[in-house]
């Protein structure tokens, strides 16, 4: 017998998506993305439940790259968002 989990045993992994927003109908999400992101911090910042469906959203939205980009111009006073 060998050691290998058997296949009941695998986990079960849920793939989804942010749902729409009537708010952003066009195919171009960038606002959407950016917006998702200032709810975030705005709503009590970026640790607390409030934040969980907005990050969800931007964190499947935007490219990693803008996300780290806009945490460093927020920790150097540089942000050009409503914060």
């Amino acid at each position: 017998m060998s050691d290998a989990p058997s296949m009941a045993e695998k986990p079960t992994i849920k793939v989804e998506t942010t749902p729409g927003d009537w708010r952003f109908p066009s195919a171009n999400q960038t606002k959407r993305c950016f917006t998702c992101y200032i709810e975030c911090i705005e709503a009590k910042g970026e640790g607390s439940d409030e934040c969980t469906k907005y990050a969800k959203c931007y964190r499947s939205l935007c490219p990693g790259e803008w996300i780290e980009r806009w945490k460093e111009q927020r920790a150097n006073g540089t942000f050009a968002g409503p914060l």
